[in-house]
């Protein structure tokens, strides 16, 4: 089923979200609708809050595009991308490599804005399975990028909150417009 994407203004986008403690039928049938909704949507990425639910769950799927990384390991294991995709995961933590990168990202709950934003090109992420398993991801390239936009939206935290501050000065007027008409974008 396709799920409503909240839009930049509504408060569940600001939330932490709480830990997933139970894998249950709801939570399975989430994340069936997450990965419709995402695809109708064209995104590669989406975080429950984005619909609605405020609790550390996203999927990510980037299989589009192979060429997006330069390498993935997948707990210490190098594999093919194709392989996890699509990534669904709960309680996800994330360690960051040093260098950062400036790269454009969009964001489904913002839409018609995209900036450059700058983030750790490397990221290593444990990646809690639905079945308990857990996944420990080294990765960089778009997939680093989609993680780690991903998990911000867990915290609360949008890609518009990681702009440079003239960048969020030239933006601001757009944004108080959508958060005062969501759905206006």
């Amino acid at each position: 089923m396709i799920r409503e994407i909240v839009q930049y203004g509504h408060p569940v986008l600001r939330q932490r979200c709480r830990h997933v403690t139970e894998v249950d039928e709801a939570l399975i049938q989430l994340v069936g609708d997450m990965l419709d909704t995402m695809v109708e949507a064209h995104g590669v990425g989406l975080a429950a809050p984005q619909v609605g639910e405020p609790i550390r769950l996203a999927v990510v799927d980037v299989a589009h595009d192979p060429e997006c990384i330069s390498y993935l390991r997948v707990n210490g294991q190098a594999v093919e991308l194709d392989s996890i995709m699509p990534l669904v995961f709960i309680n996800p933590e994330l360690e960051f490599g040093q260098p950062k990168e400036f790269d454009v990202e969009g964001c489904l709950s913002i839409r018609n804005i995209r900036a450059e934003v700058r983030r750790p090109i490397d990221v290593k992420a444990t990646l809690p399975q639905l079945d308990g398993s857990v996944l420990v991801v080294e990765t960089d390239g778009l997939l680093a990028r989609a993680l780690q936009h991903e998990v911000d939206h867990l915290n609360g935290v949008l890609f518009v909150d990681r702009l440079p501050a003239v960048a969020k000065v030239a933006m601001r007027r757009r944004l108080k417009l959508l958060a005062a008409d969501p759905a206006d974008g």
